[in-house]
């Protein structure tokens, strides 16, 4: 007996199949389409972790993990502006603060789509992002290197840090405005196509009622540092992405057998332990198979170039767009901990290789 699959997974597939697989290619090369984020709104994946009561669907997290892996595995363009959507949801479900009513109900319902400025806080003691008072609300000064998303999201979640040291996070509109620049989109070696581009803050004031979370630097650095040393179900969906193109290829069929057994395995040790109930807990061992499902990706996203041949050269292959997409998830995200991880179990004398237990 196989379970009825959850309405948002069903909704996911047909998503990846009608509209984001068909465009993978061009979506590469072009730039990921309003059209496509519009699917994504009308899908009802924008609300997949918010609270029912502001439209949302309070999904499980495998259901979460699940519609990850598939739209990443369609079009990790596309996946990648949409996942920053979910921190900014998230953070406005556990505020108390007026924002939550505001914003959390039409980006629960896909109405809006909202894109982060963040990862900059990880850079502590450095600030490259100030906050200080000013006029009853709060003046952001600074540089946000990477912001997805640019032209595509309707606001974002914009962070930095006070004079007293704390973690503060608002919202403003996702567009250029009065000390607020973004650069030309970046060109980079995968994920062009997400329209990246870096943040030059020059005295952008934001009201009081724009703050979600206001937080010790220390007790947010202590919640995120967790989330960066687990696996991302985008790794995952880009390596299940890159077996099934083995799979259709009978001199290759028993590669992808071999691969798709140690997927299996990597993903299902690495969820066990994103699940664990102390969310600080078990760090190493999360690293340990957070690298491993690298370590599969890479040779699944290898295999399929080498299955390919010269084809897998032509931009028009996608062997070669998710092996380029592999290698961008092996630095989405990293931390200094992250980094030192990876390349010590790459620099390990008699380290297992990619296939190895």
């Amino acid at each position: 007996m196989t379970a009825t699959p959850h309405p948002l997974v069903t909704a996911a597939r047909r998503l990846a199949a009608e509209v984001l697989a068909p465009r993978a290619q061009d979506v590469d090369q072009d730039g990921v389409p309003l059209s496509s984020i519009e699917a994504v709104k009308a899908s009802g994946l924008l609300g997949v972790g918010a609270p029912v009561a502001y439209g949302g669907s309070a999904a499980p997290t495998a259901v979460a993990r699940e519609t990850a892996e598939i739209l990443a595995g369609a079009c990790c363009s596309t996946w990648f502006v949409q996942t920053q959507h979910h921190t900014p949801v998230a953070t406005l479900a556990k505020s108390d603060l007026p924002v939550r009513d505001r914003l959390l109900g039409p980006l629960a319902r896909g109405e809006l789509l909202s894109g982060v400025a963040y990862a900059q806080l990880r850079a502590h003691p450095r600030l490259p992002v100030r906050v200080t008072r000013e006029r009853g609300g709060w003046r952001f000064d600074g540089t946000v290197p990477w912001y997805s998303g640019w032209g595509l999201n309707d606001v974002m979640l914009l962070a930095g840090v006070t004079d007293a040291d704390e973690a503060l996070f608002a919202f403003t509109e996702a567009r250029e405005q009065p000390g607020l620049r973004a650069s030309a989109p970046m060109r980079l070696a995968a994920l062009s196509a997400s329209r990246t581009v870096s943040l030059d803050l020059d005295g952008l004031w934001l009201p009081e009622e724009s703050v979600a979370l206001r937080v010790p630097y220390a007790d947010w650095a202590v919640t995120d540092r967790p989330k960066n040393t687990n696996a991302s179900p985008a790794v995952f969906g880009v390596t299940a992405a890159a077996i099934a193109l083995l799979e259709d290829d009978p001199a290759a069929k028993e590669t992808a057998r071999v691969l798709r057994e140690r997927l299996d395995e990597v993903r299902r040790e690495a969820y066990a332990l994103a699940d664990h109930p102390v969310p600080t807990g078990r760090i190493d061992e999360r690293l340990v198979w957070k690298t491993r499902a690298y370590d599969v990706m890479r040779a699944a996203t290898t295999a399929a170039v080498v299955a390919g041949g010269g084809r897998a050269m032509d931009l028009r292959h996608p062997a070669q767009r998710l092996a380029r997409e592999g290698m961008f998830l092996l630095v989405q995200g990293q931390t200094a901990e992250v980094r030192a991880a990876h390349l010590g179990a790459l620099g390990s004398a008699g380290s297992p290789g990619p296939l190895s237990s």
